[in-house]
């Protein structure tokens, strides 16, 4: 593998020359850090141009460098040439325009005395990192004084350590769930246990496939570190194992919330029916005691004393709701 030269920019270049020449082409945006004989670069959002400085400065395959521009997502693998070793990962971030859950990926090129990631966008974990890397001494000896197999291993673990905050976010949303269902929330939480549903749903079509690659990390870069990695990779797999029950413990307790919040509704939606069925049936003997006396019969109870018919059936209209009421009471239906 040809050694890396470094990277030389224009500083305050103009986008033409003096004579009007063609725009200059951009430089790669390539992030450098060297230290313990151990090269990481840090290439965000790559595009065509870092793309062709990759395969000017290094043998790598074509079809990992297509990988690479791919914007359409690559499944979770690791791909093992003789002197490096390519490896996609998937990582969930919160889109704040969508408000969902996405797919982050993160490509790695591991090679001896060689880390290349490759993040398809922004990862706060990865340049927080980095960042750390470069202004720290002891955190370089840490985490690049090991081999590039450690330094692979720090990157995803810190990846994953990232994880862990966004499932916290949903754990507190389906307390908060629980809370409104029972304090009435009803149809309107609806729609927040749908979406609450949704991001756990994504989040396990992120973790899911790469459950295998990540059992296969260890062994793959284990001639790329001076030590025994296999305790520190273990460690990724259960963080992966972790985050995977945690899910599966959402997805019940989501589901179980669905249903409690439908019952809820069910359960309001029949007191209100019950409600409207006392009150018709109170109406409907009232109604057939106005309609009687309504009728122009001079054969009726005191049909021409004035407001003493009125009193009349006014006394046998609420004697007969107060029968209906006791009546209903002794059955036990109100």
């Amino acid at each position: 593998m040809p050694s890396l030269p470094r990277i030389r920019r224009a500083a305050g270049r103009s986008a033409s020359g003096a004579d009007g020449e063609a725009p200059a082409t951009r430089e790669p945006d390539i992030q450098r850090l060297e230290a313990h004989g151990l090269t990481w670069l840090n290439i965000e959002s790559p595009t065509e141009i870092e793309a062709a400085w990759l395969a000017e400065n290094y043998e790598f395959h074509a079809l990992d460098l297509e990988d690479v521009l791919s914007r359409r997502r690559q499944r979770a693998k690791i791909d093992e040439y003789d002197d490096y070793v390519f490896i996609v990962l998937h990582f969930p971030r919160f889109d704040k325009r969508t408000q969902r859950l996405q797919a982050a990926e993160l490509n790695l090129f591991v090679a001896r005395n060689l880390v290349i990631t490759l993040p398809n966008e922004h990862m706060k974990a990865l340049s927080a990192m980095f960042s750390r890397c470069v202004s720290r001494e002891e955190t370089r000896h840490e985490f690049m004084g090991r081999g590039s197999g450690y330094l692979l291993y720090a990157i995803v673990d810190a990846m994953f350590d990232y994880c862990f905050p966004i499932l916290d976010k949903i754990g507190f949303k389906l307390d908060a769930l629980e809370d409104e269902i029972f304090e009435g929330g009803g149809e309107d939480i609806v729609r927040d246990i749908s979406n609450v549903k949704q991001e756990i749903i994504n989040y396990r079509r992120i973790i899911q496939p790469q459950r295998p690659t990540l059992r296969r990390l260890e062994r793959e870069v284990q001639e790329y570190a001076p030590q025994d990695l296999e305790i520190y990779f273990d460690d990724i797999v259960d963080k992966n194992e972790r985050i995977w029950d945690l899910l599966e413990g959402y997805k019940e307790v989501a589901e179980a919330l669905e249903a409690t919040n439908e019952s809820v509704i069910t359960h309001r939606s029949n007191e209100i029916i019950r409600l409207l069925t006392i009150l018709s049936a109170l109406m409907l003997p009232l109604t057939l005691i106005t309609g009687f006396y309504g009728m122009n019969i001079d054969a009726l109870m005191f049909a021409h004393h004035g407001w003493l018919s009125v009193a009349f059936v006014l006394v046998v209209m609420a004697g007969t709701a107060t029968g209906l009421l006791g009546w209903f009471r002794h059955k036990k239906w109100i």
